[in-house]
């Protein structure tokens, strides 16, 4: 923890990577980012999309190593390279398939894979869930896309969203801190979304097993139900408690906001903060509901939640058969506000307790009926949208996205637009990944990022 406040104070480390030298991943001829692969010139995998049985894991030696090598062969910043790593694949742990097609260590789309895919590893087969293959790759597509010039604009080839260039570049600032301010937070954010995680299965199956013990129609039986109950209850604080010490351990760094996204920090705007935690890569909402004015808030099972305003708790419930684990809350405005499918409530949201804006009220989950992950906001009464209100809107392209359409950010950032003025290092790398297509003044780049 001490390690952590010391990097909340000067976002900076004097790590050195033993043995991790900038040569271990370099290559020779390696193909030119002026033009993308001739059709038949590279080899592929038989199948894009299968992900390996054994996926390649690299130390934090050997990722350094290999950023800062396909960021000098392409001229990008390995800082860059390492953001977009980060963001795209979490440094290899979540790989795809994405439910939109991206595959690998630098999520690429099949189509552009084939155009810009590097056999970096001289192995024969230029493999998108290989890391050096991937990174490589993506450095060349970001050199491709005009990387050594305009980073912004690389990036934003990358994937066609303001939110993402902002993301990617404030991450980038702070990873040119050091690569152990790289690796320190990672490990950090690591440890906070297991920890999350757990507790969020633990809630969830505290929830199965108390409505188990409710549908027994004789009491004897739900009494003999009642030591699963209590295991289960059991198991779940041990999992808040470990939670509560990786939240102390990432306290100092998470509220930065070059780093709010990464650790699902409250994001805030005037007086209001957005209720899920995650940013605009991994929430998303839709315009409408199925079937009456509300909110659905996707997210990943275990995302923060937080209070959108002031207010006060009015009511809280673990086990009703629609909404699962919820409460409602009167916010300082006057409105009533209804959360519903939460995977766990925290202890202090009790009746009569008062929330301030961004307070952590629980995680995202599934109870109740509810189809997936997924935090349920609704007024009450239900006569209005969520999305329709004006602080809910300002959070789009950064907090979330559109489900069923483009942020105005997003819609507006065209060729030529700057997202935010972030002096990156000159000795930091970045890197590309699509298909370039022609347009005036820039090339724009057709990436599709779930």
């Amino acid at each position: 923890m001490r390690r952590l406040a010391a990097l909340a104070l000067v976002v900076a480390a004097s790590w050195c990577a033993a043995g991790a030298r900038a040569d271990t991943f370099a290559v020779v001829g390696l193909p030119t980012a002026a033009l993308p692969n001739l059709p038949g010139a590279v080899a592929f995998p038989a199948s894009l999309s299968t992900p390996p049985v054994a996926p390649v894991v690299l130390g934090d030696a050997e990722l350094l190593s290999l950023w800062q090598s396909a960021g000098a062969a392409y001229g990008i910043p390995w800082t860059v390279l390492a953001a977009i790593n980060k963001v795209e694949s979490n440094f290899g742990r979540n790989m795809g398939p994405s439910s939109a097609g991206a595959i690998g260590w630098m999520q690429f789309m099949p189509s552009t894979w084939s155009e810009w895919g590097v056999d970096a590893n001289a192995d024969g087969v230029a493999d998108p869930w290989n890391p050096v293959d991937a990174v490589y790759s993506a450095a060349r597509y970001l050199a491709a896309s005009g990387g050594g010039g305009d980073l912004a604009q690389a990036v934003f080839s990358y994937n066609h969203a303001g939110w993402y260039v902002n993301e990617v570049l404030s991450l980038a600032q702070v990873y040119g801190q050091g690569a152990g301010v790289t690796f320190e937070l990672d490990r950090a954010q690591a440890s906070l979304d297991a920890a999350r995680a757990a507790v969020a299965r633990a809630g969830q199956r505290l929830a199965a097993a108390q409505a188990r013990a409710r549908g027994k129609a004789l009491l004897s039986a739900r009494l003999d139900a009642q030591p699963s109950v209590e295991r289960a209850r059991a198991t779940l604080a041990a999992a808040r408690a470990r939670l509560a010490q990786a939240q102390t351990v990432a306290a100092p760094v998470s509220f930065s906001p070059s780093l709010a996204a990464v650790f699902g920090a409250p994001s805030y705007s005037g007086g209001w903060a957005f209720p899920v935690g995650g940013g605009a890569g991994v929430v998303s909402v839709a315009h409408t509901h199925h079937d009456y004015p509300a909110a659905d808030i996707a997210a990943p099972s275990g995302s923060p939640v937080y209070a959108l305003s002031a207010g006060v708790v009015e009511r809280t419930w673990t086990d009703d058969p629609k909404c699962g684990i919820g409460f409602r809350f009167q916010s300082a405005d006057g409105q009533r506000w209804t959360y519903c499918h939460l995977a766990d409530l925290e202890p202090t949201v009790t009746m009569g307790a008062p929330l301030a804006a961004g307070a952590q009220v629980g995680l995202v989950g599934s109870t109740g009926d509810a189809t997936g992950p997924h935090l349920h906001l609704q007024l009450d009464p239900s006569s209005s949208y969520p999305q329709d209100e004006q602080w809910f809107a300002a959070f789009a392209g950064s907090a979330f996205t559109w489900q069923d359409g483009g942020t105005a950010l997003e819609q507006a950032a065209v060729p030529g637009i700057r997202f935010l003025s972030v002096s990156m290092p000159t000795a930091a790398p970045q890197h590309p990944v699509y298909a370039v297509a022609p347009s005036d003044p820039a090339p724009v780049v057709l990436f599709n990022r779930p």
